[in-house]
């Protein structure tokens, strides 16, 4: 591992989780070729991925969603739900952005998710966007797999899960959903960043979910938002 650039003296921790051996050891020369991450452990499924988080304190999974045994919906509902565990992030992998699953992991508290072909400087960011406290979500892929979720018979959110907020946090969590970050609501709403910021730090607390991701499936659960409704 290099030495982090001037300035930043924290080391990103990874985790990778995956059942494919040559997957896990190309994301983990790439990884550990940032000068700002150290891959810390790897796992072939998906209690082993809960068991390394705990043993190795890592600060990033970076977590295939389909492995034998324990895949990566139920581990990361396994760290999402612990406690200890409560400063991990899940950065989600699937093949295809279409993947319903991937709506799953969301739910299950996932900051975000990528698909695998993705390149590799993304990889990086997207690593660096989650631990950073950010949810990394792409607005046009994830309103489409929400749709297509929410057109299933799975019983969706009343409205009424929106009952706590006052109507300036509705309006916040709409451009939340919408994909924009503390910087731009604040922005968009005349206010300033660091309000926008408490803003959604109450909303999550009202609504009590993990962080910004669950706060979109949320919002369009809800009704709040719907797909192709004038988001990017």
């Amino acid at each position: 591992m290099t030495t982090p650039p001037d300035g930043q003296d924290r080391v990103i921790r990874v985790l990778l989780a995956d059942d494919q051996t040559l997957v896990r050891a190309a994301f983990a020369m790439l990884i550990e070729s940032a000068p700002d991450m150290a891959v810390v452990g790897q796992a072939g499924d998906g209690r082993e991925a809960v068991r390394l988080a705990h043993a190795e304190r890592a600060d990033v999974v970076v977590m295939d969603i389909r492995m034998p045994g324990t895949d990566g919906i139920e581990a990361t509902r396994l760290i999402a739900s612990t406690e200890d565990l409560a400063g991990v992030k899940v950065l989600v992998l699937t093949t295809y952005d279409t993947d319903e699953n991937v709506v799953e992991a969301l739910r299950s508290g996932a900051s975000g998710f990528l698909v695998k072909d993705t390149r590799p400087a993304e990889l990086l960011a997207a690593i660096r966007t989650v631990a950073g406290g950010e949810s990394l979500l792409s607005p046009g892929p994830t309103a489409r797999l929400i749709a297509r979720v929410l057109r299933s018979p799975r019983t969706s959110p009343a409205p009424a899960a929106l009952d706590p907020l006052s109507d300036r946090e509705r309006e916040v969590l709409t451009l939340v959903a919408r994909g924009l970050n503390n910087t731009e609501i604040a922005d968009a709403l005349a206010l300033s960043p660091l309000t926008a910021k408490t803003h959604v730090s109450r909303i999550m607390g009202k609504l009590r979910v993990r962080d910004r991701a669950q706060l979109v499936i949320v919002a369009y659960e809800s009704g709040l938002v719907a797909p192709g409704d004038g988001g990017p």
